[in-house]
């Protein structure tokens, strides 16, 4: 068995069925945009972006590297850019159904994500509770503590 590369086979396929390949294939390329892509589409730098979400650009550059975002923050991406975010499930031989809750939050996830939140260590608050208490009172041998 002879193995060939991808674009070796498409250039032994008859004219019409090539065109229709890169046809199909601009489809599926157009269809899957990034966010970076959906942004600059829409004309906004990450700064201006930044500004309408209300953090710092740094901030949407981040979002726009990571493969894995809260719905809440993807929705308030797409929402600050003027669109709208609708998640639709589906299942074989059912009609696709389209989740109206899903990504809604009461906090802004973007401002929540922006403030840096330090979470203490257990040896950190064992620490602070044994500064925060009073120092101890000197006591001489054979005086009693009051």
């Amino acid at each position: 068995m002879k193995l060939i590369s991808h674009s070796d086979f498409v250039a032994s396929l008859p004219p019409e069925e090539r065109v229709a390949v890169r046809k199909r294939s601009a489809d599926l390329v157009n269809e899957y945009l990034t966010l970076q892509e959906l942004r600059k589409a829409r004309t906004l730098t990450q700064k201006k972006l930044a500004k309408k979400l209300g953090v710092a650009q740094v901030a949407v550059s981040r979002m726009e590297r990571r493969s894995d975002l809260l719905l809440s923050t993807l929705r308030s991406y797409v929402e600050a850019m003027g669109g709208s975010l609708d998640l639709v499930v589906s299942f074989p031989g059912r009609k696709p159904v389209k989740l109206a809750t899903i990504g809604l939050e009461d906090e802004d996830p973007l401002a929540k994500s922006a403030q840096k939140r330090r979470v203490p260590t257990k040896g950190a608050e064992l620490a602070h509770k044994l500064t925060a208490k009073k120092p101890l009172r000197k006591v001489r041998v054979g005086q009693a503590a009051e």
